[in-house]
């Protein structure tokens, strides 16, 4: 696995706002959002800067309006370096190593962004983020997805295409202001913060004539701070380009019981 090295935290903070503005002063944009998706792990020195960045992503909206949605999924390679990441799972290594078939990558490493399934650079890079968000904004939007919560907490989807599109629909559940003191590996004594951790990811099934629609129930641990989850519904194709997206931040349990 590569671990290489990354700018300053201060550089992450600095840098981002360039290029990006909370002002919406240009058109409807043609994609309402992106996917960025980070690879990280609380085992890895060179994360921290990278996790920064997802979560500026989480607090920044482009001039076009697009919505950028973070995905911070944190792989299990690094578990054997003196400290578990609680967060992290073998599924999310195993979409990293597709992507990094797919990308064609030699070898996975962290951290690592992938923008809307198609585009992958160092996590902490803020230029080539700012970039490949800005292409990725440019891109059709071939998938209208809805997204809302009904009673006894379940999401309903509803997704329109074109008659002849195919993909793949997934499921990510993201929990903000996370921390963990970490006692161990390469970043022993240190506190850090996550943003969109995903805490779970799943296919809810495929397109068929262009089109899905399902109430997902969305099996919520105890240990999740709901006033910190959203739901991020995407259509994806065989681990390729994401052609739409949408997220909801979850509602209370008393309004979800409306």
């Amino acid at each position: 696995m590569k671990n290489p090295c990354l700018r300053p935290l201060f550089l992450v903070i600095l840098l981002l706002p360039t290029g990006f503005s909370a002002q919406a002063d240009k058109p409807a944009p043609v994609r309402k959002a992106v996917i960025v998706e980070l690879f990280t792990s609380e085992g890895c020195n060179t994360c921290p800067p990278a996790d920064a960045l997802l979560a500026r992503l989480r607090q920044t909206r482009m001039t076009s309006g697009t919505e950028i949605i973070p995905l911070g999924l944190h792989v299990d390679y690094w578990n054997q370096q003196g400290w578990v990441d609680r967060f992290s799972s073998s599924s999310y290594t195993e979409r990293q190593r597709a992507y990094a078939e797919k990308l064609h990558i030699a070898e996975t490493y962290t951290p690592q962004m992938v923008v809307d399934g198609v585009t992958q650079f160092n996590g902490s890079d803020v230029r080539s983020a700012q970039q490949a968000i800005a292409q990725a904004s440019l891109r059709p939007q071939l998938a209208d997805i809805q997204v809302s919560t009904g009673a006894d907490d379940k999401l309903q989807v509803s997704i329109k295409c074109s008659p002849d599109a195919s993909g793949d629909v997934l499921l990510a559940l993201t929990e903000d202001n996370l921390a963990s003191k970490v006692n161990g590996g390469e970043n022993d004594k240190r506190e850090l913060h996550h943003t969109a951790v995903v805490r779970d990811l799943r296919v809810l099934g495929r397109l068929k004539n262009g089109a899905f629609e399902a109430g997902v129930p969305l099996k919520l641990k105890k240990d999740w701070k709901r006033e910190d989850l959203r739901a991020v519904v995407f259509v994806q194709e065989s681990r390729g380009p994401i052609d739409g997206a949408a997220s909801i931040h979850l509602p209370g349990k008393e309004a979800s019981a409306r």
